[in-house]
């Protein structure tokens, strides 16, 4: 989400963590659906849901300002495609490298940490 927001220079998409209070109940989503994919919410008066994949493309789109990765990612076979790399990606993120998590970075934005998450020296 770090490229997304790199991208947004008109600061149309908003990103916060899902550990953050009651985000994802404020969405209708529950924490283990939070937990299994990223998620794009659009605001009113579309209120609509965006999950994995389609919620990437969604906002590259809009922090592009073009419609272009919606359509890319509606073509016959690309979304079957862009949804089985997402997936695979979620499944072995954990092996792959990658930017410090949200939470870790940032616990002041999250939900308490649990005891085994707590760095030495942290408060």
């Amino acid at each position: 989400m770090r490229l997304v927001q790199a991208l947004d220079r008109g600061r149309r998409v908003t990103v916060a963590p899902f550990q953050q209070p009651g985000l994802p109940e404020a969405h209708g989503l529950s924490v283990a659906e939070c937990e299994g994919a990223a998620w794009a919410i659009a605001p009113a008066p579309h209120d609509a849901r965006f999950r994995g994949a389609g919620a990437i493309n969604l906002a590259f789109s809009v922090a592009l300002g073009v419609s272009a990765p919606v359509r890319i990612y509606a073509l016959p076979g690309i979304r079957q495609i862009q949804d089985a790399v997402y997936e695979w990606v979620m499944r072995n993120r954990h092996r792959l490298p990658g930017v410090i998590p949200h939470c870790e970075e940032f616990p002041a934005d999250c939900r308490e940490a649990s005891p085994a998450k707590i760095r030495p020296g942290s408060p």
